[in-house]
């Protein structure tokens, strides 16, 4: 979710790009993303697909990487290389999880800062080109053990970086040890979690009405979720935006 006006992004990440970007409330994996990157020592903004093609891919993923585990980052192979080089910072003011209830539902929560400030989750990105020799930049969200507030939810959360460690995580100079410092669940007390709509579930919403609060038990589950299914074995997050 992204909402803050574009110049109060661009002032708080110190990009020199002036992108005028709309409003988002609810971003689904393959679409475009914000990152930031440091190239030649000025930070950069560019818009890339989330989910994570490594530049020595073949062909495109079978499964989307949208998220890479911080315990095991540094020796995925599909992460291992950009985790060294293409680290990034994703500008966010809050993003979606979901709390298994009974029967099979979900229930969807909307994770924003306590103060509504937006934050920067850590990323990595990649360019991978395919055989037609066209060029596509990608990324995926880094992510750890969840902390106090979102235990309760699910047992996963992204990298939310303090500002005076942005620098560090893009710098690709920081050496590993201190890089893994940085991967820690976010501090208690810094965010909350408010359930919302179901109406989530559907990619072609997207609204502010999306963050109206919502009745943990009133509402039942709509019976067409747009975003992709997961394969029984995979353990990754659903949509994080």
């Amino acid at each position: 979710m992204i909402t803050s006006a574009p110049e109060a992004m661009r002032q708080l990440f110190d990009w020199f790009e002036k992108p005028n970007f709309p409003p988002r409330h609810n971003i689904a994996p393959t679409q475009p993303v914000p990152i930031v990157i440091l190239d030649g020592g000025k930070r950069r903004f560019m818009l890339v697909r989330w989910g994570l093609v490594p530049s020595w891919a073949k062909e495109m993923p079978q499964s989307l990487l949208i998220n890479a585990r911080a315990e095991t980052i540094a020796e995925k192979p599909s992460f291992r290389g950009a985790f060294r080089h293409r680290r990034a910072l994703m500008p966010a003011d809050g993003f979606y999880e979901w709390k298994a209830e009974g029967k099979g539902q979900k229930q969807p929560y909307v994770i924003r800062r306590v103060d509504r400030a937006p934050f920067a989750m850590a990323a990595l990105w990649d360019n991978w080109m395919p055989a037609d020799g066209s060029e596509i930049d990608s990324c995926a969200v880094v992510t750890c053990e969840a902390n106090e507030t979102l235990n309760p939810i699910h047992h996963r959360m992204p990298v939310i970086l303090d500002e005076k460690d942005w620098e560090k995580w893009l710098d690709p100079a920081t050496p590993p040890k201190e890089l893994q410092a940085l991967m820690r669940p976010a501090p208690a007390g810094l965010l909350d979690a408010q359930p919302v709509s179901t109406r989530i579930n559907r990619v072609a919403n997207d609204d502010a009405s999306l963050l109206d609060p919502a009745s943990v038990s009133a509402e039942p589950e709509e019976q067409k979720p747009a975003r992709p299914k997961k394969p029984a074995n995979d353990t990754r997050q659903m949509g994080l935006f």
